[in-house]
Formats: C-alpha cells, structure tokens, sequence
C-alpha cells in the first residue's frame, strides 16, 4: 500500500428537497384543502475516524464526496425522504484544515471520532404551510434550501510514542528494524526512506511506538532535499531521539543541522526532550569514538549515547531511557487533564 500524508477534497452537502404544491380532491369528502408535503432534507458530510487505516491513498483517486439530495414533498401530507449522508473514513492522527491549510476545523486522534463537515439543506414547505382563514387554497411552496460546500485538507499526523531523527543515512531505518518488527529499506546511499515507519518496541513487559522518518538536509525548511514535510510525523512524539552518524567527519556540524532545521519547522520540535546518540559505533576505533563523542557532549550540553544497530550494543539502554521520557510525560498529561476537570468543576480537595 502507498503512503500519503496529505489530500486535498471536495465535500458537499445534499440540498433540500422541494415542498409540494397538491389538493385533496377525492369524490364525497366534504373538506378537500391543500395538502403538500415539504422536502426532505439533504444528507449530511461527515469525517469518522476508523481503525485499520495508516495511509490517506484513497483520497488520491477520488477527491469529491457528495451527500445525497433530500427526495421532493408529495401529496397526502407525506415528507420527502431525507438524503443519506456522505462519511469520509480517515486514519487516527488526521487533521482536518480548511482550503488555506492553516486554520484546523478538527484534530481526530481517538477511533470513533466524528466531525460534521458540510449540513444539509433543509427541506422546503409544501402548501400545507401556507393555508389560512384568507389564503385557504394556497398555490405556493417552498424549495429546498442548498447544501453546503467546501475544500478541504486531509492531512495525517502519525501517532507514535517516540520518533527518530538525522540525516540521511544516519542509520535510523537500520535502528528501527533491529528494535521492531518493522522492515523499512535499508541501502547505503542517501534518501532511502521516502516515507515514514512506524514499529512497535517491545521491552520486557511494555510497548511503545517508534517513528522513523526521511532524513533531513541543511535547508529542508526551504524545500531542499525532500523537504521538512515529514516532519509533521513526529509533532505528537513524546520524545525524539537524534542520531548523529559516528563515521562522519564532523559530528557537530551534523548535529547542528538537525537542530537548526527542527527550530525553523516550529510547533514547538525544539524543545521536546532529545536523546542524543552516536550511530554506527561499531564501525569507528575507540580513540575516534571518544573523541566525537566528548566534541558532541560539548556542543549540545547534554549526554551522548553509543549505540550500534548492527552488534545491538546499546539499544535496550537507549530503549529504556526513551521509554522513561514517555512515562514522565504521560504522567504530567494525565496530572493536567485531572487538573483541568477540577477546575471545570469547580471542586478543591
């Protein structure tokens, strides 16, 4: 299945059905009248969250949806059947922007969510409506109001606990297979991810999901390489981890990048916790690697990790710190969520 983050859609809501203009005229019943029924009313455009989706492809082959109309009014005093409504099916983690894909309508994040895009027109009054003591044979009725219509954007924001970054060939995708079941591509030339991954580390009795997404290049915020888009991918991550390739010349610089193109995305990447890690450990003698290593501490004023994919050697203590960012950080989430119903309802303990 290909992947696609972002889409481009036109909804539309069905539009009311017509009121009817009709009179009782059966033989021997003594008091006929008007008696048209209104229209039914026009389907409704909805967006569901669903389980069993990762990838938002299907909006690349068909870009409208359009809820169905509402049936006319008819005699007898009988409505018009309403139209049935249009639901888009998404995958957790997609928002929802307006045309200029900046404004959000909605953030669906839990499977089940709903959010109603465009209404339905209502229906229009049938002559019914229109009787009075002056007016007792009226030849009037009302058409079905228009449904509403609109562009949106679809865009996916994949939900995982941690995610990984770096540049390319920086071994991330090695990384995330040799912690998960996952199979990314894996190949020595840059830019072999094009797409993120996601694969669910297992240590000892938890679990937790691990991101990995394409490497940034000096400039990805100005469109070089593939961009920063992907970056999108790791905004809901509870914590980052950033490996600096051991083999290069300069791993300050590397680092300097990463952290540079990280700020200039915004939505706050720069000040997510970061574990830092030197990649490729094995591949390096010892003298290098402390050299590096004592250089990068220097330059980031935080810790540096060994870790090496191919040998294992350091990757359940890396696993094991990640893991203990995520729990501070769900531990203060939920400390505010049951702050903020305390303060709705206004009770003190």
């Amino acid at each position: 299945m290909k992947f696609l983050d972002q889409a481009k859609v036109y909804v539309k809501s069905g539009d009311g059905g017509a009121g009817c203009i009709s009179f009782r005229r059966e033989k021997y019943v003594e008091f006929g009248g008007p008696d048209g029924g209104d229209g039914g009313k026009g389907g409704d455009v909805w967006v569901e969250c669903v389980d069993g989706l990762n990838t938002l492809i299907d909006y690349r082959y068909q870009q409208h949806f359009k809820a169905a109309k509402g049936e006319h009014g008819k005699g007898a005093n009988r409505t018009g059947r309403g139209g049935e409504d249009a639901v888009l099916k998404v995958p957790v983690g997609t928002e929802i922007l307006e045309e200029d894909q900046e404004t959000v309508i909605a953030d669906l994040t839990e499977v089940g969510q709903r959010v109603k895009l465009a209404t339905g027109g209502n229906g229009g009054f049938g002559n019914t409506h229109f009787k009075s003591s002056t007016n007792q044979a009226p030849r009037r009725a009302n058409p079905g109001l228009a449904g509403d219509e609109r562009w949106i954007w679809l865009r996916l924001k994949l939900i995982a606990d941690a995610g990984l970054v770096g540049l390319p060939n920086a071994g991330k995708s090695t990384f995330l297979a040799s912690v998960t079941a996952a199979k990314p591509k894996i190949a020595d030339y840059p830019f072999t991810t094009l797409h993120p991954n996601l694969g669910v580390v297992r240590l000892d009795d938890r679990e937790f999901v691990l991101a990995d997404i394409p490497g940034l290049i000096e400039g990805a915020h100005e469109g070089a390489g593939i961009g920063d888009r992907f970056l999108g991918h790791v905004e809901r991550c509870r914590v980052l981890m950033h490996l600096v390739d051991a083999t290069q010349e300069d791993v300050v610089e590397a680092y300097r990048i990463i952290r540079d193109e990280l700020s200039a995305y915004g939505a706050g990447l720069d000040e997510k916790p970061e574990l830092l890690a030197l990649s490729k450990c094995d591949a390096v003698d010892e003298e290098t690697l402390t050299e590096k290593r004592r250089a990068l501490a220097a330059a980031s004023g935080s810790d540096v990790l060994l870790v090496s994919a191919a040998t294992g050697a350091g990757t359940r203590d890396a696993l094991g710190l990640m893991l203990k960012v995520i729990d501070e950080a769900r531990a203060e989430d939920e400390a505010k969520a049951t702050a903020e119903v305390t303060r709705r309802e206004g009770w003190r303990p």
